[in-house]
């Protein structure tokens, strides 16, 4: 695995590769045997080079962004650096424990460094409103933001749309309070105590290669991001229909 190590064992962000070791080993057990995860399509992730996974968000916290950064992890000798929504640096003791194991604050100046040293993003294009959404909504795509398609135009990078099946029903919200602690944009109630030991599906669709379609001028053409978010948007929706069919007929 590749690390740019600025001294002392951590990156310019804070990763560290022993806190990464303890974290998949924490995280193994529950993804082998209480969310089972079965995982389709992940040699579709490139080997080498800068990209952009982008997936489907829900749940009451980010267990399908776990799974996600464990199934990478484990299937790839690669790391995954999940882009986090602003205010989880504020959080607590969870922020520095997220930045040992690769997340990363969504600023401009972040990814950007992050692309042109060639390493793998994780995005979630539906930000917070993807694990607010009512449970009668579940797997249905909530606003899209358009960040991913200006990055990978503006950086020539491929985007590999995913599919995550399960988080939406393991650990659904029950009731929102509009709190705003450390800047959270509210406080979630989950439906239950802990997630549901439901079977998670991990599917990984083929690269979309924006940047082929698309010149780098495009990056600064809010309706051009708007077109290519609407194909990523597509894409995941596809993969996400796709793979509720397919656990429906097994």
């Amino acid at each position: 695995m590749s690390f740019h190590d600025e001294g002392y064992g951590y990156d310019l962000f804070g990763l560290h590769p022993p806190t990464v070791d303890r974290a998949l080993r924490l995280a193994m057990p529950l993804y082998r045997h209480y969310f089972a995860v079965e995982s389709n399509g992940i040699e579709n992730i490139p080997t080498q080079g800068a990209a952009i996974l982008v997936a489907n968000h829900g749940g009451t916290l980010p267990i399908d962004g776990a799974m996600l950064w464990t199934d990478v992890m484990h299937g790839t000798d690669r790391y995954v650096r999940l882009i986090a929504d602003r205010f989880v640096p504020r959080l607590p003791i969870v922020s520095t424990w997220f930045a040992r194991a690769g997340v990363v604050s969504g600023t401009h100046a972040n990814v950007r460094r992050l692309l042109e040293r060639g390493e793998l993003l994780a995005v979630f294009p539906e930000g917070v409103t993807g694990p607010a959404k009512p449970f009668r909504d579940r797997y249905e795509l909530q606003d899209w933001r358009v960040g991913h398609a200006e990055l990978a135009i503006r950086y020539r990078v491929p985007i590999i749309p995913v599919a995550i099946i399960g988080a939406e029903e393991s650990w659904p919200v029950l009731v929102r309070l509009h709190w705003k602690l450390f800047g959270a944009p509210y406080l979630p109630i989950p439906a239950a105590p802990l997630p549901l030991p439901v079977r998670f599906r991990i599917h990984y669709g083929r690269p979309i290669e924006l940047h082929r379609d698309h010149p780098p001028t495009d990056a600064d053409d809010p309706a051009c991001l708007a077109t290519a978010a609407a194909r990523t948007r597509r894409a995941v929706a596809d993969l996400v229909l796709s793979g509720l069919t397919a656990r429906d007929l097994s």
